[in-house]
């Protein structure tokens, strides 16, 4: 059994980016999902920018075939910055350079599609033993809404592993992971994880609290997930490695935490939710705002009518 210190700092986080993006097809045949743009930036840049926010300089991505752009993109680009200086547009070319400069950057191939509780365990050797974070690409999380950060204060303060959980409508849990959890005298954001479930029926669910994708982790979930069987979809769930957290005290690993995040999330893995991140990012744009929110208004005026 892994043996940890869990008061040891949160310092590196893990981004699973092998999936194959099949709900954004065609688009994603020869790119990969997580460099579509929402407004003017891939959305893996956003995840990036969060962890380097929250103090996670070290990030270890986990990739797939065809994914050679995620790493291009986060690299210098010389030519593209020597002709941008060349030009004098010094706005494009701080923006060129500022995905180079987010993070250091390590990257590894998942292999097998085994779901995300494998694209996790390829980490191990990465975060070598200390606790760590893992963000999904599908999820961005408002800057102005600090999650992460909460989260990892939660972790330096009780140990274990902490999800972040969010209150669903009943008819969506079966769309998410979803926990069970008990109030632990901590304040009305943080709970202790009783039970977790992948994608249940709406009659079987044990609450409306669905885990979304932002994980806090004890490196004791490497050892479980060795021993973790696929499950739902055939894959190895991460849901099910913490699920056995969730049964264990401090010296095995556990136990599991949630913090109830009730701020602003924008879904990129669902085509309809994808443009509604747009919209909205690009309303709130200082550069783009006010002219895109007044052509907005035009259009619902005068298109939308029926």
């Amino acid at each position: 059994m892994t043996k940890t210190h869990p008061r040891m700092p949160v310092t590196k986080a893990v981004v699973p980016a092998a999936g194959l993006g099949t709900r954004f097809l065609p688009a994603t045949k020869a790119t990969p999902k997580e460099m579509l743009p929402v407004v003017d930036k891939p959305a893996i840049q956003y995840v990036v920018e969060e962890a380097a926010a929250a103090g996670l300089s070290d990030i270890l991505m986990v990739t797939g075939r065809n994914k050679r752009a995620l790493e291009d993109h986060f690299d210098r680009a010389y030519e593209l910055e020597e002709l941008l200086a060349r030009k004098g547009d010094r706005d494009k070319l701080k923006r060129v350079q500022e995905s180079a400069r987010l993070a250091n950057m390590h990257y590894v191939r998942q292999g097998d599609p085994k779901g995300l509780g494998h694209a996790v365990s390829v980490a191990e050797q990465h975060v070598a033993g200390q606790p760590f974070a893992v963000l999904l690409g599908d999820d961005l999380i408002d800057p102005r809404d600090p999650l992460l950060s909460r989260m990892i204060e939660v972790q330096q303060e009780l140990g274990g592993s902490v999800v972040a959980l969010m209150e669903v409508d009943p008819s969506q849990i079966h769309l998410y992971g979803c926990a069970a959890v008990k109030p632990n005298g901590l304040g009305d954001d943080v709970f202790r994880v009783t039970d977790l479930v992948e994608k249940p029926d709406t009659a079987d669910a044990p609450s409306n609290y669905a885990v979304i994708g932002r994980y806090i982790l004890d490196p004791a979930v490497f050892d479980v997930l060795r021993d973790t069987e696929p499950g739902r979809g055939g894959e190895i769930q991460l849901t099910d490695a913490l699920r056995e957290l969730a049964q264990r005290d401090e010296s095995t690993g556990g136990p599991v935490h949630g913090v109830i995040f009730k701020g602003r999330r924008y879904d990129t893995g669902d085509r309809a939710d994808y443009l509604r991140a747009i919209v909205r990012l690009a309303c709130e744009r200082e550069d783009l705002g006010a002219e895109f929110r007044s052509w907005l208004r035009e259009f619902v005026a005068t298109e939308m009518q029926d």
